[in-house]
């Protein structure tokens, strides 16, 4: 495998990578099945970009904790349960959504940790 792939693909643990994966398979999946009740087509361009998204949506996940990490540090929120699993549905949606943009940051990170 040539050494810039295996720093920034090969970053993250096969654990953490393939636990978010699994969380951003759920929005194309939903995604389609809303289409396919809608009688709709389906676009290859649509099928590209969400399969795009959702194999890089684990570095771009990876990108909003370490910033979430280094604003809110060590800290416990205590707050209603429902508005938490609301807000991180949200977040992951998002972070699913730009993943193609966000992700290329996350990748130029690791390659530089691991150099």
């Amino acid at each position: 495998m040539h050494p810039i792939i295996a720093k920034t693909f090969g970053g993250l643990s096969a654990s953490y990578y393939f636990r978010h994966l699994v969380f951003g398979a759920m929005f194309p999946i939903f995604m389609f099945l809303i289409l396919h009740q809608s009688n709709r087509s389906l676009q290859i361009s649509m099928v590209l970009m969400a399969i795009v998204n959702t194999l890089l949506y684990p570095y771009a996940r990876f990108v909003y904790e370490s910033i979430m990490d280094f604003i809110l540090g060590k800290n416990v929120f205590f707050v209603n349960a429902l508005l938490m699993l609301a807000m991180k549905l949200m977040t992951m949606l998002l972070c699913w959504a730009f993943a193609i943009f966000v992700a290329p940051v996350g990748l130029a990170y690791l390659y530089f940790r691991r150099r």
